[in-house]
């Protein structure tokens, strides 16, 4: 029996899930929520981790789509990709809904 690939939308949710999975990532994008950008410089001195463990993080959000970056020298400023977050709270909306209607459970 041939293995069934996965779908496009179980990648989709994998990859925020796993974006998501983080209270770093969280943090970020909470800071991020309630103001229009912040700088990476910014962000460090609010955000309780050192400066290469932040851009580590801030790149898993970017991977996924959650958030973007504007380079403008000397940093980077961030906001929330509010396209991308829209779509991923659908998505991920439609997955728990799917989920929340199973009639049984262990």
């Amino acid at each position: 029996m041939a293995k069934k690939e996965f779908t496009e939308e179980q990648i989709k949710i994998s990859r925020l899930a796993k974006a998501l999975a983080h209270p770093v990532r969280i943090a970020i994008l909470q800071l991020l929520a309630n103001q229009n950008c912040c700088y990476h410089g910014d962000m460090s001195d609010i955000i309780p981790v050192a400066k290469s463990t932040l851009s580590q993080h801030l790149n898993e959000l970017k991977e996924a789509g959650l958030i973007q970056g504007e380079f403008t020298p000397p940093t980077v400023k961030y906001c929330i990709n509010k396209k991308n977050w829209e779509s991923a709270g659908e998505l991920l909306g439609t997955f728990i809904d799917n989920i929340a209607q199973v009639k049984s459970y262990c």
